[in-house]
């Protein structure tokens, strides 16, 4: 019981300084934001990513709510996540690990928003920007916004191929689908939710990051971006993408490319 008061008394009061950028007198909410966090195996970062989350003030009229996914992790998290009781925060658990893309369309099936924002539980991005990216929606008329790190020529990768990778794969993307993007790997995509439920999007491991933003320019969908910060790991710290496996990735990617376009 102790442990429990414990996690929702962090959640309730850390970061709440740092992170309430302004209040929200509004007593008729014009749109709600569904914040997303998808876990595997975070215990380190899942407590402070619910607390940043939940503490975010968004602008006059938004309401929001915190939805953690739980991808059946190992390390702890799952019980962590257990422990939390907090108004406006839910918590979804896997029955067994279904990859990153299932967290997503989890939390968007279980969304009670308007919009729904996707937020990594490692922390490499920053929920102060959640407010910013929310700044440049107008209530349903934009469909989606997208962080973006690379916006304004800024180059904030600890490797040099990720940087061009992400380039590349992005330069790729608006020659097929007729997008003006500057960063499609990127973690932070707020969408409409009733968008994201009717796109048919895959469940494959991380395939969702660059289906869901190919199906929205396919499907004649604007998508506005946002300059945000990035805070990258290293390989040492569990960056998952490097070497090796940022090339299979890469290939990955272009056959989703291709399965988009062809109608998939």
């Amino acid at each position: 019981m102790q442990e429990a008061e414990s996690v929702n008394q962090r959640i309730g009061e850390s970061r709440i300084t740092n992170y309430e950028l302004r209040i929200t007198d509004s007593k008729s909410p014009v749109a709600k934001l569904s914040i997303i966090i998808c876990a595997y195996n975070e215990c380190r970062t899942i407590l402070d990513a619910i607390a940043q989350a939940h503490a975010v003030a968004l602008p006059p009229g938004w309401d929001k709510e915190v939805i953690a996914v739980d991808n059946c992790s190992t390390d702890g998290t799952r019980e962590m996540l257990q422990a939390v009781d907090i108004p406006g925060v839910r918590v979804v658990l896997h029955p067994h690990n279904m990859g990153k893309s299932a967290s997503i369309l989890t939390g968007f099936r279980e969304a009670g928003g308007d919009y729904g924002i996707i937020f990594d539980a490692d922390l490499e991005y920053e929920a102060a920007d959640i407010p910013r990216m929310v700044e440049a929606v107008t209530p349903g008329k934009t469909v989606a916004v997208f962080g973006s790190r690379t916006l304004g020529g800024r180059k904030i990768y600890l490797y040099a191929q990720n940087y061009w990778a992400v380039r590349g794969l992005t330069a790729i993307a608006n020659l097929l689908f007729g997008g003006h993007l500057t960063d499609i790997a990127t973690g932070p995509k707020l969408v409409r939710v009733d968008v994201v439920r009717a796109l048919n999007l895959s469940s494959h491991e991380f395939d969702l990051d660059f289906e869901l933003p190919c199906k929205l320019l396919k499907n004649g969908h604007k998508i506005d971006e946002v300059a945000i910060d990035y805070h990258p790991r290293s390989v040492a710290q569990g960056k998952g993408l490097a070497g090796w496996k940022a090339v299979r990735t890469g290939l990955r990617v272009l056959w989703i490319y291709l399965k988009v376009l062809l109608g998939g």
